[in-house]
């Protein structure tokens, strides 16, 4: 190419940096929602339903952003609240995007809602998609900082199937790349949040949401 119409190009590119190839990831979003308990802030939790995705685990409401029905990643996080807690769209009081997390192919979208609900005990919560609620004062997360662990991930161009077959999923020598990716490599070191109240584990993605948004109250 000869010439590039640097203009055009620079009129094109986004008013706010972008995730490159952000549609190829699982991408969600979740609301991190307080509710007032006499007169004392929780965090609200659901624990998921045994039978669906990372079932017994604790975690926001929220799920994977669905563009036949959402506009926004916003509406995402509503609208999964909605069907997940049964809360009605009104008593959402959004207060803003607390920001976005990134794992090994996921996205989220966290955003940070007042919900007036009352009583906790009385959310008519979807018994198909959640186990139980329960609330956390948010004093808690204040005066109890996360445990810390560490994990390593690494890039795995192949896999061994059932049959115990080798299945490339970069054809290194085909492509003729460096040796070294023929087999795995990395090893990035991830930490791993880890709160206990009451017995109930809270860690991973939604451990590293609470501590950010307690790090900003």
């Amino acid at each position: 190419m000869k010439e590039i119409d640097f203009n055009l190009l620079k009129e094109k590119l986004p008013k706010y940096p972008e995730l490159i190839d952000k549609e190829e990831y699982f991408n969600s979003s979740v609301l991190i929602p307080f509710v007032k308990i006499n007169n004392d802030y929780h965090l609200l939790f659901e624990k998921r339903a045994a039978n669906i995705r990372q079932g017994g685990e604790v975690s926001f409401p929220g799920g994977e952003f669905d563009k036949e029905i959402d506009k926004t990643l916003l509406e995402t996080a509503i609208r999964e609240t909605i069907e997940e807690l049964g809360i009605e769209k009104e008593k959402i009081n959004i207060i803003g995007q607390l920001g976005i997390l990134m794992i090994p192919g996921v996205v989220v979208n966290a955003f940070i809602a007042e919900v007036e609900i009352g009583n906790p005990a009385k959310i008519n919560f979807d018994e198909t998609e959640v186990e139980k609620i329960f609330t956390v004062p948010v004093s808690f997360f204040k005066e109890n900082p996360p445990q810390t662990y560490h994990i390593n991930l690494e890039a795995h161009p192949f896999y061994i199937d059932e049959e115990g077959k080798k299945i490339d999923l970069l054809p290194v020598e085909q492509l003729k790349l460096p040796p070294r990716y023929s087999k795995p490599w990395g090893r990035f070191k991830r930490k791993v949040y880890v709160y206990n109240f009451n017995g109930e584990v809270i860690w991973g993605i939604t451990a590293a949401l609470v501590k950010r948004v307690v790090e900003l109250i």
